[in-house]
């Protein structure tokens, strides 16, 4: 028997696996079952009731620490397995059936290295215009196959998108073939080729590269921009413990695994001395991307890029003064290999502190005493690269109250090729000569385990409407009034809403136990989300019936992980996982209740010119905010930057809070001055 990690153990249950721990699973493992392929050494979450527990007493049994094993098998065999890491025992080993787990970064890295060597593939390069000896310039961008009816789900495949590269750092975007191998993934070898019924030959039109040589080629780089530093001289204003942390009455978990990455935990926040739960758990858990061309094989370009590949899998490694500027703190992260050995991402998240901007601001128009208090932000941040394209998850905590998750997509558009002057049909863009780029979306899963004021919540939708009542009517004569209309969510079947732009719809999660002592209302926290794209897929479609969760914007329903069902790749949507499995017939309960809110949000991307050949950011924010949570403003005790009241005025400044930063210059010295009257000035009424 392996010898059980006892030196170096994280100090709270929800830390992920360290290095030792995935390096003891794999041992344990090995030894019972011998040499297998690992897709996923992860830590198996301590259940949240027993969990609650030890967080609400310490000295309360802590909770086991269990690995989440899965391992593919000489053959093709898949098995699902849990290790206690205390024992070594194997708890838990069972046989999957149809299923194929994560597609793994090494998986991804070889088939291009088969796709060279392919006689098959070499052929269809041959007929597309590309000679023999450049098989060395041909790339190829592996993705799951999606599901495919004629080779269903036993065998582990992916699709392979093929390039090519005059130079090597040519973008390979730009040079498209048009065929499409299929890789099995336990023979290492090319099973079949998708050839369209129209041929259409490489592109000859030149490089248009992003990087400094294309740049310099193309006229060179402004260079009017002046430095912009970012000081904190004396330290940052966060406290880290192990993986807690604490900032502006703030205080959670950062846990991170293979599959959604960041994960928070235990958020509260310290509200004038009593802390005040909020959240359980907060991540992103799932996503989908679906392609809009019709055309086969593109129905099967619908990437699930945290169920296929991982978030944390695909995780980058970031760079100080780069992806994050200013005081950064950083976390690793560790995964396993295929091989049974470990990985190290150095920098898998950074987290620092930015100016928020006005936090809040009022200028009495009678005399110009002001009051303007500036904003900070703590960020917790990854970025991972799927393919052509990258993420760039921000988890963004205010003073106020308010968490903002915010999603910066950037990278390159996936292209097709085209012949010169070709119709698109409208389902793409012909965004440079030979490159069409395929309409898509970005829809995102977001997962909010409430925890508002304690374990028990209740959803409610709230619309902003305009009164039943007619004009001249006694409940509404001059015709103005609007209310909140509020429709409680008393089953699961009930919380499958979709988005209303029309009424401002949002959606808050209370605490009806908990009534504010001024509004009567129940201690809340409201989902404020505008960017909200609807499946565009139609119902029966394959995308349609393999990602269930983004059939609507919000579903209600607790106790499970993963929207799209534990292992994604290959399957076909018959039935459906997930979400859809999980709500049943819809009648259970979510009153007062712990309760789990699913949001799906994002964006429709038609391309254009502008997003090639590297696209700039495009940011999808949504707000948790807190209403009828707190007293009043939280904020009020943020000293302010500056602060002149109308008896500091009259009495020519004596008194007058001046905090303003002194290191900010006037750009250009005109003798304007900002905030601070520099002489006491009379009432503007009596200056008329």
């Amino acid at each position: 028997m392996a010898t059980a990690p006892t030196s170096g153990l994280p100090l709270h249950p929800l830390d992920p696996l360290s290095g030792a721990e995935i390096q003891f699973a794999i041992d344990v493992v090995t030894k019972a079952h011998g040499e297998l392929f690992f897709n996923v050494v992860s830590l198996h979450e301590p259940r949240k009731a027993e969990m609650t527990r030890w967080l609400e007493n310490a000295s309360a049994p802590r909770p086991t620490r269990i690995a989440d094993v899965v391992v593919v098998a000489p053959g093709g065999k898949v098995y699902d397995g849990f290790v206690d890491l205390a024992s070594g025992a194997i708890i838990k080993w069972e046989l999957l059936d149809g299923l194929q787990p994560i597609i793994t970064m090494e998986e991804l890295i070889a088939v291009e290295h088969v796709c060279r060597k392919d006689p098959k593939v070499i052929e269809q390069c041959e007929i597309s215009g590309i000679p023999k000896e450049d098989m060395d310039k041909v790339y190829c961008d592996p993705w799951t196959i999606g599901y495919d009816e004629r080779h269903g789900s036993k065998v582990r495949l992916q699709q392979t998108l093929m390039y090519y590269r005059p130079n090597v750092d040519d973008c390979q975007y730009q040079y498209p073939l048009d065929f499409c191998p299929i890789y099995d993934g336990n023979k290492k070898e090319i099973i079949a080729i998708d050839i369209p019924k129209v041929r259409r030959p490489l592109s000859k039109a030149p490089a248009i590269n992003y990087h400094p040589a294309g740049v310099n080629k193309a006229g060179g780089y402004r260079n009017n921009l002046k430095p912009i530093d970012i000081t904190q001289p004396e330290g940052v204003s966060f406290k880290m413990a192990g993986r807690e942390i604490e900032w502006q009455n703030w205080k959670f978990h950062i846990g991170f695994n293979y599959r959604e990455g960041i994960v928070l935990n235990n958020i509260t926040f310290n509200d004038k001395g009593t802390v005040r739960p909020i959240f359980y758990r907060l991540s992103l858990t799932e996503m989908v991307v679906p392609y809009g061309n019709p055309e086969h094989p593109h129905q099967r370009k619908h990437a699930f890029d945290l169920g296929e590949y991982g978030a944390g899998y695909m995780t980058n490694s970031l760079t100080l003064g780069c992806d994050c500027k200013g005081s950064i703190h950083y976390l690793d992260a560790e995964f396993p290999t295929r091989a049974g050995g470990i990985r190290t991402i150095k920098n898998a998240i950074c987290i620092h502190e930015e100016d928020g901007g006005i936090l809040f601001k009022h200028t009495d128009f009678r005399d110009e005493s002001v009051i303007v208090t500036r904003a900070r932000k703590l960020i917790i941040q990854q970025i991972f690269t799927a393919a052509n394209y990258e993420y760039a998850i921000q988890w963004i905590f205010h003073q106020d109250g308010t968490i903002q998750p915010e999603i910066k997509l950037t990278g390159i558009l996936n292209t097709y090729t085209m012949d010169p002057n070709e119709d698109t049909k409208g389902w793409g863009t012909q965004v440079y000569p030979g490159v069409n780029a395929h309409n898509h979306q970005h829809l995102f899963c977001l997962r909010i385990d409430a925890n508002v004021d304690g374990p028990n919540n209740t959803v409610f939708m709230a619309d902003a409407v305009a009164s039943d009542a007619p004009v001249g009517s006694p409940e509404n004569y001059y015709g103005n009034a609007f209310s909140a209309k509020r429709t409680k969510f008393s089953t699961v079947g009930e919380s499958a809403t979709d988005y209303n732009g029309a009424t401002s719809r949002t959606w808050d999660i209370c605490n009806t136990n908990r009534l504010h002592p001024y509004s009567g209302k129940p201690a809340s926290y409201k989902l404020v989300s505008r960017e909200v794209a609807g499946l565009l897929p139609k119902e029966g479609s394959l995308v349609w019936k393999r990602a269930g969760f983004a059939r609507h914007a919000v579903h209600d329903r607790d106790d499970q992980l993963w929207p799209a069902g534990r292992h994604v790749p290959q399957t076909s949507g018959e039935p459906s996982l997930g979400l859809p499995e999980w709500m049943g017939d819809g009648s259970e309960s979510i009153d007062n209740t712990n309760v789990v809110l699913w949001h799906t949000f994002g964006v429709t991307h038609i391309p254009a010119p502008e997003d090639f050949p590297i696209m700039p950011v495009e940011p999808i924010t949504l707000l948790l905010r807190p209403r009828n949570f707190f007293t009043n403003n939280p904020t009020m005790d943020v000293p302010p930057s500056f602060c002149s009241t109308p008896s500091q005025v009259a009495a020519s400044g004596a008194g007058v809070t001046d905090a303003t930063d002194k290191l900010s210059t006037l750009a250009f010295d005109n003798g304007g001055s900002c905030c601070k009257n520099e002489t006491a000035k009379l009432p503007l009424r009596s200056q008329l």
